[in-house]
């Protein structure tokens, strides 16, 4: 089936989707996409005595992606903040923007911390480059 998604709560992890008029409840279990569902979002799902399972992001495969995030301004934040991982967090990617910070966190513990900027450095001048051009969601820079 294909639906949208009506609401989804990042603390219990479960949301629903409308089709066809009926709401169906799913869970994180049952997402497949790497991105993270959000409200809005058009999926494509299996009904399963009246709840979302193997729920895929269709959008990819109906239209080309659009653009929502600034190259210039995620190359910016890298530059800047990229040790704290500000540009991964603005591009939706908040498992390597946490994994990120710890490692700065540490690095500065250790007395390393300009190893740590270095690292957003590097990742600012990818984006200016263009060898870092999408967002967690797969859409490319505007």
């Amino acid at each position: 089936m294909i639906g949208t998604i009506e609401n989804y709560d990042e603390a219990t992890q479960t949301g629903t989707i409308t089709s066809e008029g009926k709401l169906f409840a799913f869970q994180s279990a049952d997402w497949l996409s790497g991105a993270a569902p959000e409200a809005g979002d058009a999926v494509r799902f299996t009904e399963n005595e009246g709840k979302a399972t193997q729920i895929d992001l269709v959008g990819a495969y109906l239209d080309k992606p659009e653009p929502v995030k600034y190259k210039y301004l995620a190359a910016v934040l890298a530059v800047l903040l990229g040790w704290l991982g500000a540009h991964r967090i603005y591009l939706g990617e908040y498992r390597v923007a946490f994994a990120q910070m710890a490692i700065s966190v540490v690095l500065g513990l250790i007395g390393l911390l300009p190893l740590a900027m270095a690292w957003g450095f590097i990742e600012g001048f990818l984006i200016f480059g263009g060898h870092i051009n999408k967002d967690a969601k797969g859409r490319p820079f505007k």
